[in-house]
């Protein structure tokens, strides 16, 4: 069998048995190919590679200019690959296993003050407000605003969040159930300020028959059938340029990093906080700690005796 069917063979069993989700199936084809590429030429191909020759692309990589993040990802889904070609009998040895990650640090994620999250959600409330009922501009104007209340609410991932059946919002409920990664349940919240905006987006959206005939929340004309996440994260930029704040600050993936570092900010346990995250391992959530650091400090500061 050759490098690309066994790729192909590999993706097929994380679809299937892990329920990988197209974008990470894409990342893993993306870097298994490449990989193969240039493999191909000095040992056959990636399925045949030596400990010298994954080291060697390692060692390209590096040349390239990736950071040492792109690198150890890379790395790590070479070690997925090889893994399961040894599990299936495809292959009798782990070339990478004698191999080093790439030293990386761990970068703080990119966040928006509780400030600056309020004049993002009440510049699109007000747009929502100012646009004329019915009109292509009070429908995007106010499923805007909706997004971003949820969002903020409830820290959904993107990709949850685009793809909410209406059934969620027809309930009106203060919780709701999100199927998140590998197909995971979980429950999240929803604030009375999110409930609202979901009201008036399903007020708007039952006004025409294309969008109230959708089993999905936000229903576009796409693939799918609901809101792509680029179109989303576009409306988002624009919205936070006409707020006063920079767009490249702002993104979707932010105001969920914002809803987790304000809740630890405000008392939050961290333990909560990865529940409500959908994170699997706590380690993932530990990217907020600074947070945490920062709370204690002052805590310190302001109660203990000895301090200055």
């Amino acid at each position: 069998m050759a490098s690309g069917a066994k790729i192909e063979a590999f993706l097929e069993m994380m679809a299937a048995e892990r329920g990988a989700s197209d974008n990470t199936l894409a990342s893993y084809r993306r870097d298994l190919e490449d990989a193969d590429a240039f493999l191909e030429a000095a040992e056959s191909g990636l399925a045949g590679a030596s400990p010298a020759g994954i080291r060697a692309y390692l060692g390209d990589m590096a040349e390239r200019g990736f950071a040492a993040t792109t690198q150890a990802r890379k790395l790590s889904a070479l070690r997925q690959f090889f893994k399961f070609l040894y599990a299936e009998g495809l292959r009798g040895d782990d070339p990478t296993g004698v191999l080093d990650s790439p030293k990386k640090g761990r970068p703080l994620p990119k966040t928006l003050s509780e400030a600056e999250t309020g004049l993002i959600l009440e510049r699109a409330a007000q747009e929502a407000r100012a646009a004329v009922e019915g009109s292509p501009e009070r429908i995007a104007a106010q499923r805007l605003s909706t997004l971003l209340e949820v969002l903020y609410a409830s820290g959904l991932r993107v990709s949850e969040l685009v793809s909410l059946p209406v059934t969620v919002a027809l309930r009106d409920e203060r919780f709701f159930t999100v199927r998140g990664k590998g197909g995971k349940e979980r429950i999240v919240p929803l604030s009375g300020k999110a409930r609202a905006a979901v009201a008036l987006w399903l007020t708007e959206r039952a006004r025409h028959p294309a969008l109230a005939e959708s089993p999905w929340l936000f229903p576009a004309a796409s693939e799918r059938g609901y809101l792509p996440r680029q179109v989303f994260a576009r409306e988002l930029k624009g919205l936070a340029a006409r707020a006063g704040i920079a767009s490249a600050k702002v993104s979707p993936h932010v105001l969920r990093h914002a809803f987790a570092s304000h809740l630890l900010q405000n008392g939050a346990d961290l333990r909560a906080v990865q529940q409500l995250l959908g994170h699997s391992d706590i380690s993932t959530t530990q990217i907020y700690t600074h947070v945490l650091e920062k709370r204690l400090q002052e805590l310190v500061q302001k109660h203990h005796p000895l301090a200055d």
